[in-house]
């Protein structure tokens, strides 16, 4: 009698999305995080017992280094009572609306968790279809105060990403300002949301007060002055590695003064500032920038137009550079001979920090490499 084969219960697909990799090979830690994710995806305020995620505090307290949310459900909003004759509300309509549609408050929870170190939230309604409303994504100002309560407490905590959650200028700077001097943070993700100007000058100022690493901007509403005020931060931080500005409209004015910043910074590694209408005022600065700077690795100007003669200008800047391993200058108009010069130069680069790598000792200068001399006697 011939045997049957069995179907893998569980594909192999479904085993790669359950590895327990990304949770430092910790199953428990993998459990514990992926099952109060769920609880707070579809968690409804007002309708769920707040008692069914506190409860788990004591089990999984140790376990949760990440709380990973893309999606905040608002209360069940039930409809209005028919009015009566011509009677309107006495106060405002949006007030009552916002007021009506606050979120999970995470306080509670987050203060619970001791070896909590990223918090990565989206405040939105994920698969809404038919239900669609704008409210299904608003982040309401009792929301945003809670927050920053929250991570103003937590002292563990290392990453803090809040994307795609309609967060404008004056959010932003509530968030930021409890952030301010806080022990631990390193990376603060603001991206896709609705900063300005006002918003970055608290950023800015976050740079000064703060052990930020990194710090990413993207796709916001920054333009020149919220740049210059980052790159008057900037000229004096010891501490920030990489910064993302893409898809804003900083323009020349703030490309330059981020130029002129990053002649007498010393640490920042990695600068995107794609899609943001720079031109070749702003790539003749960053040629003087890569004849002298030495820590940065990554450029991404794509998306712009820096123009032929902005290309020479990078191409004779890279002449004198060693350090740069990436530089992204797709869809920026950029001469295809200049492109293909820059690459060739980036390629040497990345071949001479590959043999440092494998040979360290053979790039020590001779002082270091003869070492402390013996004393005579």
């Amino acid at each position: 009698m011939q045997e049957m084969s069995t179907t893998p219960i569980i594909s192999a697909g479904s085993r790669s999305l359950m590895t327990t990799q990304d949770y430092g090979g910790r199953w428990k830690r993998m459990f514990f995080e992926r099952h109060l994710e769920n609880l707070l995806k579809h968690f409804i305020p007002g309708t769920t017992d707040p008692a069914v995620i506190l409860d788990l505090l004591s089990l999984c307290r140790n376990y949760v280094r990440r709380i990973r949310v893309d999606q905040f459900l608002p209360p069940v909003r039930l409809p209005p009572p028919p009015r009566k004759g011509d009677q309107s509300d006495s106060g405002s309509e949006g007030e009552m609306e916002e007021s009506a549609m606050d979120h999970y408050q995470l306080r509670d929870l987050v203060a619970g968790l001791s070896q909590l170190e990223e918090l990565d939230l989206v405040y939105g309604v994920k698969d809404c279809g038919m239900n669609f409303e704008w409210n299904l994504f608003l982040f309401t100002y009792r929301d945003c105060h809670s927050l920053a309560a929250t991570v103003k407490a937590c002292h563990t905590l290392k990453i803090f990403r809040l994307t795609r959650s309609k967060v404008d200028d004056e959010k932003a700077r509530i968030l930021i300002r409890s952030l301010l001097d806080h022990p631990a943070l390193e990376e603060l993700d603001l991206s896709h949301n609705l900063i300005g100007d006002r918003g970055v000058r608290a950023a800015a100022k976050l740079l000064s007060h703060s052990r930020l690493r990194v710090l990413n901007l993207a796709n916001n509403q920054v333009r020149a002055p919220g740049a210059q005020s980052l790159a008057h931060a900037l000229a004096h931080n010891t501490n920030l590695l990489s910064l993302n500005l893409r898809l804003n409209c900083i323009e020349d004015e703030g490309g330059q003064a981020l130029a002129h910043a990053l002649q007498t910074n010393k640490c920042l590694t990695t600068l995107h500032l794609g899609g943001n209408e720079l031109s070749e005022p702003t790539a003749t600065l960053l040629s003087q920038v890569l004849s002298i700077n030495t820590t940065l690795t990554s450029i991404n100007l794509s998306c712009n137009h820096i123009g032929l003669d902005g290309g020479k200008q990078l191409l004779e800047g890279m002449s004198d550079n060693r350090t740069l391993l990436e530089f992204d200058l797709r869809l920026s108009d950029v001469a295809q001979e200049s492109e293909y010069l820059i690459g060739q130069a980036l390629c040497a680069n990345r071949e001479a920090a590959r043999q440092r790598a494998l040979n360290p000792s053979h790039f020590m200068s001779p002082l270091t490499a003869k070492g402390p001399e013996n004393p005579v006697g």
